[in-house]
């Protein structure tokens, strides 16, 4: 019989509803719809709220790791990058997608979907800390490293203190620039600028909770770290991507297509 290979990322969500109380929502079926949904899940609420600041309207995924797990994914079980949510849904297979409140891509990347900056995978290095200079959003220093450690610990580190304030993480990716730091916005930003795009990001309030953000709409830097700071409280808050921003939210129905992804941030039940 041939063996089962199962993903790192569908191996640590499977692992995590062992022997853990019953999810959210209720059970969950092993079953999909010929859609890529599981019906049971739309008996549960959908994992993200819509919400309009400052006349632009954003979805709103908060998280606490007390009830959920985050993990990241970049490759599939055969090794390949996976590049779309909806492949990262078929290499999870119906049992830990089921598990899953909610998926968005997270961290800058190169053209073949591999990490410009720090990737950490269930606590292995695959792409060291990058504090280089150069061009575009990612250099728009200072950056940062949205990460998670063993004991379920969350965090949003501008990349040059990272070394100096974060232990060793279970799962990293870096991105950037940082949107809020410390309570203030980035230096850079303008209050309002030109550049708009629709962006997508993530803030943690404290050691366990936090919020995913994208935005429905053409949005500049300004107004998006402010969302982050002043409607969700998140001292820290990192900017993860741009045009490609997409969700998954198995409940609600919506898996956005776009099929040229980096990093995509698993959120699941515990």
């Amino acid at each position: 019989m041939a063996a089962i290979r199962f993903s790192a990322i569908a191996l640590a969500l499977l692992t995590a509803s062992c022997g853990t109380d019953t999810p959210r929502g209720g059970a969950v079926a092993d079953t999909q719809a010929d859609n890529g949904f599981d019906p049971a899940t739309l008996a549960a609420p959908p994992a993200c709220d819509s919400r309009t600041f400052e006349g632009t309207a954003f979805t709103i995924c908060p998280f606490d790791t007390r009830q959920d797990r985050i993990v990241i994914a970049l490759r599939g079980a055969d090794g390949s990058p996976l590049r779309s949510l909806a492949a990262l849904r078929e290499d999870l297979g119906p049992t830990a997608a089921a598990q899953v409140r909610f998926a968005i891509n997270g961290g800058m990347y190169d053209e073949d979907g591999g990490p410009v900056g720090l990737f950490v995978a269930a606590g292995r290095t695959v792409k060291p800390l990058n504090l280089r200079a150069g061009p575009g959003n990612f250099h728009l220093l200072p950056n940062g490293v949205f990460a998670v450690d063993a004991a379920g610990q969350v965090s949003v580190t501008p990349s040059a203190r990272f070394r100096k304030t974060v232990g060793k993480p279970l799962w990293a990716t870096q991105s950037g620039p940082m949107l809020v730091i410390d309570g203030k916005l980035h230096p850079r930003f303008d209050a309002d600028g030109p550049s708009r795009l629709v962006r997508n990001g993530v803030g943690v309030i404290d050691g366990r909770r936090g919020y995913f953000a994208i935005s429905e709409e053409g949005v500049s830097f300004g107004r998006f770290a402010r969302l982050f700071r002043d409607a969700l409280g998140c001292r820290n808050a990192l900017f993860l991507d741009g045009s490609v921003s997409s969700l998954w939210d198995p409940a609600a129905g919506r898996e956005d297509p776009y099929s040229a992804l980096g990093p995509m941030i698993v959120v699941s039940r515990r």
